[in-house]
């Protein structure tokens, strides 16, 4: 079966049900899931990922493009086993967005119960289907994916993808950074290592530790994750580009700049001018070259015992500096949606009075001092001058950020690595679709699928509430990103042909009434036919 999703057309699907020429109907829930999934088909992203996807089959009976829209549902509804995959399509969106031809509604013979039948992809089943696959299917396909191909169809079909969506910002702002993924304490875990972690989940050296110290670390099992992102300075998006997956004690820093150095060789020059890492990523012979072969300006923190922030701190002994000030961003709140009576309003302003002349109202807090020094060449494994930006501490000496970029806008440089700042949160949502600590197959393509699939998924979901001019929603925690993919509200959905068209039952009742012959009788005769598919629908049901 060719890819099939259907497209929302009300208008064109309404003027079919006025004259009769209708395929299917049925009460369905509407959701976020299904617009999503029919924006991924009619911009034709779907398609593209079965295309390339990397695993080639003698026999190949049942399409690709499923599989991977399956996975992605899982990822929505963060389901970590295969066997959630007949709760997904019974509760989400899918079906929806694929139409009758994959999967309809009907009533099993035994229960009564409305229930789903799909015809299948083959003639290899004696009961009839309720899901139009088996999960079984899911999980063989993802464990016979190997996992590099796996990862190297992300980082490379993903950069073009957001590329030919024409969605990479014009500022080429893009941050480098590495984590941990966690897994059960399972030895067989393949390419996994063990580590000992303090209580915020950082790596830490048993040595150099207090007793007091190591009484709150524990040994963890984990795999070291190495991302590209791309966003802008508003952190409106985040689009993950490139990644890997690798064993918990491998470096990041040549990870990060080989994933970079990929990129560029399949973007161009141009789409990235900005690159934005903590100090575990500095390199001054590749941020040299990222510079000189690129023109790509790299932005980081300082080591305390680097020869480059001496020197800045020296010249701030030697000669008097122009402090700027320095104001961190934050973000400005929401926007009020929902309309409030005016007496709250009111009683808010008066509340927010009190406060202020009581003196209990938060005081913003003094800007910060900050300072750039241009031209600075002591980083010797670096071939280019630097940008050092100092920032002072109380009773501390100042610490400095390290750019490519010659500049004397000191604010502006706290203010775009302020972003790496950011994704902290970000990753705390991001993990919590694939916590792997209950995740039980130790196979290390299953675990690579896991969170390609998430990244996949994440960055797809960013890429449509962009693209529909919705980026305030690319905020939302993992919490409000479930009840979103909810159900909501019961409609009537008709599907005409290619399209398909949501109407309440009071729009649906009056369309109906006002149809003319011939179209009621065509329409009448379809009803017919469908009701007896829905009650039917089910030759060799399994057992309830």
């Amino acid at each position: 079966m060719n890819l099939l999703v259907f497209e929302q057309d009300k208008v064109y699907v309404k003027k079919c049900l006025e004259n009769g020429e209708i395929d299917y109907l049925e009460v369905v829930s509407e959701g976020a899931e299904t617009e999503f999934f029919e924006y991924l088909n009619t911009r034709g992203v779907l398609k593209h990922l079965a295309d390339t996807y990397p695993l080639e089959r003698k026999k190949q009976e049942v399409p690709l493009w499923l599989y991977i829209a399956s996975d992605i549902s899982l990822r929505l509804h963060g389901m970590q086993s295969f066997h959630g995959y007949p709760l997904v399509i019974r509760s989400g969106g899918l079906l929806n967005a694929l139409g009758p031809e994959v999967g309809k509604k009907t009533v099993h013979p035994k229960t009564g119960q409305v229930t789903i039948h799909c015809p299948g992809f083959n003639n290899k089943n004696k009961y009839d289907r309720q899901t139009p696959c088996d999960q079984d299917f899911l999980r063989k396909t993802a464990r016979v994916t190997e996992a590099d191909k796996l990862v190297g169809w992300f980082n490379t079909e993903m950069p073009r993808l957001v590329e030919r969506q024409g969605l990479f910002d014009p500022e080429g702002i893009f941050i480098g950074d590495a984590s941990y993924i966690f897994v059960p304490d399972n030895e067989n875990y393949e390419n996994s290592d063990v580590l000992l972690f303090d209580e915020h989940n950082h790596p830490v050296e048993k040595e150099k530790l207090t007793p007091s110290q190591l009484r709150r670390c524990r040994y963890r099992r984990c795999y070291k994750w190495v991302e590209l992102i791309h966003t802008n300075s508003s952190g409106e998006f985040f689009f993950f580009v490139a990644m890997h997956l690798g064993r918990g004690k491998s470096h990041e820093c040549p990870i990060l700049y080989e994933l970079v150095e990929q990129f560029l060789e399949i973007v161009g020059k141009g789409v990235m001018k900005w690159l934005i890492v903590d100090r575990g990523f500095l390199d001054g012979e590749r941020i040299g070259h990222l510079k000189t072969h690129w023109n790509v300006e790299t932005l980081s923190g300082l080591r305390s015992d680097m020869n480059v922030l001496e020197d800045a701190r020296g010249l701030l002994k030697a000669e008097p500096v122009k402090w700027q000030d320095y104001q961190p961003y934050t973000p400005p709140p929401p926007p009020v949606t929902a309309a409030k009576p005016e007496s709250i309003l009111s009683r808010e302003e008066a509340r927010q009075r009190t406060l202020k002349l009581q003196g209990r109202w938060p005081k913003p807090k003094p800007p910060e001092k900050v300072v750039a020094f241009n031209d600075l060449t002591s980083w010797d494994a670096c071939p280019v001058p630097l940008t050092v930006v100092l920032t002072q501490q109380k009773d501390k000496p100042p610490w400095g950020l390290v750019t490519t970029s010659e500049t004397q806008d000191a604010p502006f440089v706290r203010d775009r690595y302020h972003l790496r700042e950011t994704i902290e949160e970000r990753h705390r949502q991001t993990k919590l679709f694939w916590d792997l600590t209950g995740f039980h197959s130790p196979n290390f393509n299953l675990v690579t699928n896991q969170v390609v699939f998430v990244a996949l998924t994440y960055t797809l979901l960013q890429m449509q509430l962009l693209g529909e001019n919705r980026p305030e929603l690319n905020r939302m925690t993992r919490r409000t990103l479930r009840h979103q993919m909810l159900p909501h509200g019961n409609h009537i959905v008709v599907y005409a042909q290619q399209y398909y068209g949501f109407f309440d039952i009071p729009e649906y009742s009056e369309i109906i009434m006002m149809i003319e012959e011939p179209g009621k009788s065509k329409l009448l005769r379809k009803i017919r036919r469908i009701r007896r598919d829905f009650l039917r629908g089910l030759n060799w049901p399994r057992g309830p």
